[in-house]
């Protein structure tokens, strides 16, 4: 009889240690993810989505160049590397600066491509000038009149603003803007001002959205 008492109360811690085993095991499934939290390590957070950037506006008067120079530098942007080849806006290094013919930039935003080609040299006087800045954001550069200025501020700006932007400047567009490319939406062709001139300055009418249309390479990494 004192063996059975005996074996019967060695039995009863079993379920216990079971469950304390489990308890253990389960305490252990913590122990890396908060060791890596304490050492420094990655933790895994939901992605943040980039806000567009802001139109940016230079209403000082001055030559072409004068102006251009001037924006470059308030958006921070350096010329491309030299290169024979055309390169994709999408592997360009962020703040840089390149040029695209006027045809080729229409069709890219009339059909919402992902990607613009980009060059180093203007290769028209009537190319536009694409800006990446430091986030990866594709900017356009443009001429517009002066009676739209104002309405390109946020403060001012209504929900979508018609715009025409000009490849040059003169007396009826003599200030030079960047406007978001995921902001436009454009539904026809660029034209020149002169038909019968190869390198007259192009217009190129486009709405801008109060917020962005699409997602692309434009909008950077």
């Amino acid at each position: 009889m004192p063996d059975r008492v005996t074996q019967l109360t060695r039995t009863k811690p079993v379920p216990y240690l079971i469950t304390g085993s489990l308890l253990v095991l389960t305490l252990m499934s913590f122990v890396p993810a908060s060791l890596n939290a304490a050492q420094g390590g990655k933790t895994e957070v939901f992605p943040v989505q980039k806000a567009a950037p802001a139109v940016v506006v230079i209403e000082t008067a001055g030559s072409e160049m004068e102006l251009r120079h001037q924006l470059r530098a308030k958006n921070g942007v350096s010329e491309l590397a030299p290169s024979t080849s055309v390169i994709r806006f999408s592997v360009a290094p962020t703040g840089s600066f390149g040029f695209i013919p006027a045809k080729l930039l229409g069709l890219a935003l009339i059909t919402q491509s992902p990607d613009l080609p980009l060059e180093q040299v203007p290769p028209a006087t009537n190319a536009y000038e694409i800006h990446k800045l430091a986030d990866g954001s594709g900017m356009l550069v443009g001429f517009v009149e002066a009676n739209l200025t104002p309405q390109l501020t946020p403060s001012h700006r209504p929900k979508n603003v018609r715009l025409g932007l000009y490849s040059n400047p003169s007396d009826k567009a003599p200030h030079i803007v960047a406007v978001p490319l995921v902001k436009l939406i454009v539904d026809r062709m660029p034209i020149r001002l002169d038909a019968k001139e190869p390198d007259s300055a192009v217009l190129l009418d486009m709405d801008l959205q109060s917020t962005a249309n699409r997602t692309s390479s434009q909008t950077g990494p």
